[in-house]
């Protein structure tokens, strides 16, 4: 089984991970959905929150989302969280485009909110 989560806003995938109101977590299970949930977002900058570490702990191994910064992708991967950048649209239209093989990361970083937060 493997968890997915995606930083949400009503329900579509968030522009900015670290601002979402949510994440929308799936869990599957040989491309199928097995159940979802959603657990409310810290507020304030993803990568200096907890929320990697506790994404991690509720077994997340990939994060299919909109746009971060280094730090921010730098942290989840430190906790053994794949990201796929440059999502957008409903939520569950991108997982089902990740289970059909569609996705890839788009290799871009947020520059803004590198210089926010000094990263």
């Amino acid at each position: 089984m493997k968890k997915i989560a995606i930083p949400t806003r009503k329900g579509q995938v968030d522009a900015h991970f670290g601002h979402c109101e949510y994440y929308t977590i799936y869990s599957v299970e040989e491309n199928k959905l097995l159940s979802e949930e959603t657990y409310e977002a810290p507020q304030g900058c993803g990568c200096k929150s907890n929320v990697a570490t506790i994404l991690a702990e509720k077994g997340i191994k990939l994060m299919l989302a909109g746009n971060m910064g280094t730090g921010a992708l730098n942290v989840l991967n430190s906790c053994g969280i794949e990201v796929l950048r440059g999502r957008s649209g409903n939520v569950r239209e991108v997982l089902d485009s990740y289970l059909q093989g569609n996705l890839k990361d788009n290799g871009l970083n947020c520059a803004h909110h590198e210089h926010k937060c000094s990263h």
